[in-house]
């Protein structure tokens, strides 16, 4: 952190501008790592899991979905929000199970990512599972969406021409394809 002091804001005031059911909204002033001062506004988000699901032929478990924001179907991997003090791979079953209906014999960690830092501090866990099991779907009662399965390669294709611009799913394509070529290695647990 001392090597990086000239790059560092401090936070001298804060204001909460939203707090919502699910999101909260803050304006901070910073002071500058010059001394000068500025405004930045963020969002606080509680965290979320991204699985992506292998069936034993090699598809992919997806989901289609009407995100509100963007007015459009999406085409994504499963995801949800982490429920306050739920561990992640906890978190990861039960969005598994309640979106898809699928659960799982194995599940391996592959990263983080933070998908948008300019502005919120969520931040999402990347979660690959296989060996899996189809039961009954569980969504919530707010929650529309359709579960379809696809290869890799059609999965690489939309991202490649523009149908998958989800930001998680596009990252969850790259660790994909890097586990699928062998390049990056997965530890895989019960």
């Amino acid at each position: 952190m001392t090597a990086d002091r000239h790059l560092i804001e401090e936070k001298t005031a804060s204001e909460e501008i939203l707090k919502g059911n699910f999101l909260h909204a803050f304006r901070d002033t910073v002071r500058l790592p010059n001394g000068g001062t500025a405004t930045r506004e963020y969002v606080v988000h509680p965290g979320a899991v991204m699985m992506i699901p292998v069936l034993d032929d090699g598809r992919l478990v997806m989901e289609r979905q009407f995100r509100y924001p963007m007015g459009r179907v999406m085409v994504e991997f499963p995801a949800g929000k982490i429920d306050r003090g739920e561990d992640v791979l906890v978190c990861a079953k039960r969005e598994l199970l309640e979106e898809t209906g699928y659960t799982a014999a194995q599940w391996a960690r592959a990263g983080q990512l933070h998908p948008v830092i300019s502005y919120s501090t969520e931040f999402i866990d990347i979660w690959f599972c296989r060996g899996l099991t189809l039961t009954e779907a569980k969504l919530d009662d707010e929650e529309f969406l359709e579960v379809f399965t696809a290869t890799p390669a059609e999965v690489l294709g939309w991202c490649r021409d523009g149908t998958i611009t989800d930001s998680k799913t596009l990252i969850g394509a790259f660790w994909l394809q890097n586990v699928l070529a062998g390049t990056w290695h997965l530890d895989w647990q019960p």
